[in-house]
């Protein structure tokens, strides 16, 4: 028997969170903001809402896979989960909360890792190092988000993230995000 790893990440993002569902609603552009997603493909026609289906090229370190998802949760602006039916398996979830400074915005997964990924230990080894990624990701997601919300112009503060996220100009994170591809509407951007 597989046991699950629980992985949550949180941030506050300085917007309400009809802003902040209206940056996660398009799953398509997620490769923008999440360092570790390489290319999304939807297998269904329908793109959004509970049923969406879509294969995430993935990439974490030296490691790649496929993961297979599907939308079983779709509450805007509240609640958007999916179903992981790949390799790793389990169920994730984002979640929207109203809160005096805007939105706290966690990122919650529970998932089990195949016996050749170690399983039980195998999660246990991989946390650290998605809430690592996951950390950057709504970092990169709060920057997208917040930039979007100045006035034209406006500068970001100086200790807040930059205007691309949190990425360097080269479109890569602090630790070896990906290059983009050319091939697809659906691949990280610089």
């Amino acid at each position: 028997m597989q046991g699950v790893t629980a992985i949550r990440v949180e941030t506050t993002i300085e917007a309400p969170p009809a802003d902040v569902w209206a940056a996660i609603e398009d799953i398509g552009s997620h490769v923008r903001w999440m360092e570790d997603a390489v290319t999304i493909r939807f297998t269904t026609e329908r793109t959004t809402g509970v049923g969406a289906a879509f294969d995430c090229d993935t990439r974490v370190g030296p490691f790649r896979l496929t993961d297979r998802m599907a939308v079983t949760e779709w509450d805007p602006p509240r609640t958007l989960g999916i179903r992981h039916a790949g390799v790793v398996t389990g169920t994730g979830r984002f979640v929207l909360t109203p809160i005096d400074d805007g939105t706290r915005f966690s990122w919650e997964e529970e998932l089990s890792f195949p016996t050749w990924m170690g399983a039980s230990v195998g999660g246990c080894l991989a946390a650290p190092l998605l809430t690592r990624v996951w950390k950057r990701n709504i970092a990169n997601l709060k920057g997208l988000v917040e930039q979007a919300g100045r006035p034209r112009g406006e500068a970001a503060p100086p200790d807040g993230p930059s205007p691309a996220g949190g990425r360097h100009q080269n479109g890569r994170g602090s630790e070896g995000g990906l290059s983009p591809s050319d091939d697809s509407s659906n691949q990280k951007k610089p």
